[in-house]
């Protein structure tokens, strides 16, 4: 093959990244490919900044290769077939992934390869696993996740691939300028890009080992903060998984676990790509209440429950939100205030730089009683959780800085402080007229 276009679209890497190796290792030219398309640019100021951040990233990667990023704005399918007709390319190479809006790209690209006479291939490389390859005898995907977690670990992973040596665009070819990173609007979000995001996996491997102890301690923020690496691609989430299963020990064992959860999601929504907007268990998906002002003051971490203000004001604050954190916002959210849950994947999707819509989604959803979890009416007591991981209130001060004079895990429950102290606080009381039982307030 002479010439092959990379459309890259969640693989923003050089390392392990088998669309762009297969392209150089079998065309004389390759040229990698990134459609900035308008419409998703609108979704998320977070996300779109460390989007950006990655794509210029890579631009340097890929010119010290001796290629170059090739950016071209509009409709992925229509400026890739434009591209690939451009330079005579015989191949586009693309990474497979299951949204309904990356599912509708690789039909509407396969149709356009047929019609245009040019090959398509997909790459696994925004999971570990296929999301199709694991499948329960008689069913199409797996609705539980132990009995998915042992045949995910014992099946067998591709190969990593090396990054290429050397890239050769085509002569004439224009990459396009690179726009300016737009600003995020959370302050303190860390930075996009493969090498960001390799710096932070070396660190955090050597950190790994109590990783099964920690990782549920909030204010010890003993997790990885890869996430948001892992959703655009920036680190191969199978490269992560074999650096941790290289380690001995529980701490490195239960980080796979999660890496586990995270194709669970991906094979569930490749079955039920609907996951962002219908409940994957109807039974589960009850009346809902409509209340704005509730949503607004949760939105806000002003619920006057302090572990609940903390969790969504780091999200503010960060573009990322602690995972014990986002299990006791969004039970708060579905079974305390008793509000719909895809007005929280919405909230989660408007600031989680590593939101995605398998992860995202699956997670609600199992929280709401609608997806996937055994135990679907289960709800987390905030104020439980709050003593149980957050027991000195380090958590809770940090992040609702109007109750840091409160010493203690008395902080968890201002309402029950002396008048004196409680009428001299600038926080408001909970949401207590929208309760359905008082019950989750005590201890």
């Amino acid at each position: 093959m002479r010439t092959a276009v990379v459309l890259l679209t969640r693989d923003l890497r050089v390392h392990d990244n088998p669309a762009l190796a297969a392209a150089c290792a079998n065309a004389e030219r390759v040229v990698p490919l990134f459609v900035l398309d308008p419409r998703l640019g609108e979704l998320s100021p977070n996300r779109n900044r460390f989007l950006h951040q990655s794509l210029a990233d890579l631009r340097t990667s890929l010119r010290a290769l001796g290629g170059d990023l090739v950016l071209r704005q509009g409709d992925p399918v229509a400026e890739t077939i434009k591209l690939a007709r451009e330079v005579s390319a015989e191949g586009i190479a693309v990474a497979e992934d299951v949204s309904t809006y990356a599912r509708r790209r690789e039909q509407r690209l396969r149709e356009e390869c047929e019609r245009h006479r040019i090959s398509l291939r997909l790459f696994t490389s925004v999971t570990v696993v296929a999301p199709g390859e694991l499948r329960p005898a008689g069913g199409s995907s797996y609705k539980v996740f132990s009995p998915y977690y042992r045949t995910w670990e014992m099946a067998k992973w591709r190969d990593e691939v090396a990054p290429p040596e050397r890239i050769t665009l085509p002569e004439g070819i224009t990459a396009g300028r690179m726009p300016a990173i737009p600003s995020g609007e959370s302050t303190a979000a860390l930075d996009g890009g493969e090498t960001e995001g390799r710096r932070r996996l070396d660190t955090w491997l050597r950190h790994l080992g109590p990783y099964d102890e920690l990782h549920n301690d909030m204010p010890a923020d003993g997790t990885s903060r890869l996430s948001a690496y892992l959703r655009f691609g920036c680190l191969s989430p199978l490269a992560v998984a074999n650096a941790a299963r290289a380690q001995d020990g529980e701490g490195p064992a239960a980080f796979v676990r999660q890496l586990s959860w995270r194709d669970f999601y991906y094979q569930v929504t490749n079955v039920f790509p609907k996951i962002s907007t219908q409940p994957i268990r109807a039974a589960g998906d009850t009346s809902w209440r409509g209340d704005e002002d509730a949503l607004q003051h949760w939105k806000d971490g002003l619920t006057g429950v302090p572990v609940v203000d903390a969790g969504m004001r780091q999200m503010l604050a960060e573009g990322w939100m602690h995972n014990r954190a986002r299990l006791i916002t969004a039970s708060f959210l579905t079974k305390h205030l008793g509000l719909d849950w895809r007005d929280g994947v919405k909230w989660f999707f408007r600031w989680l730089n590593d939101g995605d819509v398998a992860n995202n989604s699956g997670n609600w959803q199992w929280v709401a009683g609608t997806g996937n979890d055994t135990k679907p009416y289960r709800r987390f007591n905030p104020i439980r959780q709050a003593e149980r991981f957050d027991p000195d209130g380090e958590y809770v001060r940090q992040y609702v800085p109007e109750l840091r004079s409160i010493p203690g895990k008395a902080v968890h429950q201002p309402w029950r402080l002396p008048d004196t102290v409680r009428s001299g606080l600038d926080y408001p009381g909970p949401l207590e007229s929208h309760r359905d039982e008082a019950v989750w307030l005590r201890p």
